[in-house]
């Protein structure tokens, strides 16, 4: 991994609202956070899209599973397997479309049902290794709760910075996230991971050399495309895509 850049910014004591007449300073990261999740990106034919980058270096392609009840109604869902939505499977064949043409190296899958069925569904499932680092954060006591319900006994909770009690730590988590980039940059060729929101999330915070923490300015929808690659060279971590969403 590229040695970690230290933040000159606490992204979960910044001020998020401002009045209109007397806006607030932004630091650089957090500008260039809003400029590029202001809207998710479209892009609509991802091999042309890949064809255009700089040809020789490896692309990591991050897919996120299709809805679920639970995605749906915002639930915390870690080890709970819930099958995809009639919705969720059209997104999940969605995401085969717009992955058609591209090579992989090696493929990469949470073992939860919804991840594997939106592997299967994206017309990756027979070439599809199971990965335990791509498994969902566990959300130990907070498993099946909306954000509003865990702020009823904690005000204060936000998971990229407190985890989840009797589930996994911000530590443990980003430890996790490290293990599975070892493995994602560990060749010359594209590779392609099926999973769940916040793991992807903290992958790519720390795929930027950032603090896992850094997940929290990285909105990631359901069935959606991500692009980790580089900018010059193998020593230059860069966010080529984020967020790309094609609904069916």
């Amino acid at each position: 991994m590229a040695p970690e850049r230290k933040l000159s910014f606490d992204p979960f004591t910044q001020p998020s609202h401002y009045g209109a007449s007397n806006p607030a300073p932004r630091q650089p990261l957090q500008a260039a956070a809003g400029l590029l999740f202001s809207r998710p990106l479209q892009i609509i034919r991802l091999a042309g899209y890949a064809r255009g980058m700089h040809s020789s270096l490896p692309m990591v392609y991050l897919a996120r599973h299709g809805e679920t009840a639970w995605s749906l109604s915002g639930q915390h869902t870690g080890r709970t397997d819930l099958p995809l939505t009639e919705r969720g499977e059209a997104a999940a064949r969605a995401v085969g479309r717009r992955l058609n043409g591209i090579s992989f190296a090696h493929v990469f899958c949470s073992p939860r049902l919804r991840a594997r069925r939106t592997c299967e569904l994206a017309g990756f499932g027979s070439v599809a290794q199971i990965d335990e680092d791509l498994a969902e954060w566990d959300y130990g006591d907070y498993e099946g709760l909306t954000t509003a319900q865990i702020r009823q006994r904690d005000p204060d909770w936000h998971i990229f910075r407190d985890g989840c009690p009797n589930g996994e730590s911000v530590a443990q988590i980003s430890a996790r996230a490290d293990r599975m980039i070892a493995r994602l940059r560990d060749g010359s060729d594209n590779t392609l991971a099926f999973s769940r929101g916040h793991i992807l999330r903290v992958i790519a915070a720390r795929w930027l050399g950032m603090e896992a923490g850094c997940g929290r300015l990285l909105c990631l929808g359901t069935a959606s495309v991500s692009i980790l690659g580089y900018e010059h060279d193998l020593t230059d971590p860069a966010l080529r895509l984020w967020n790309d969403v094609q609904r069916p």
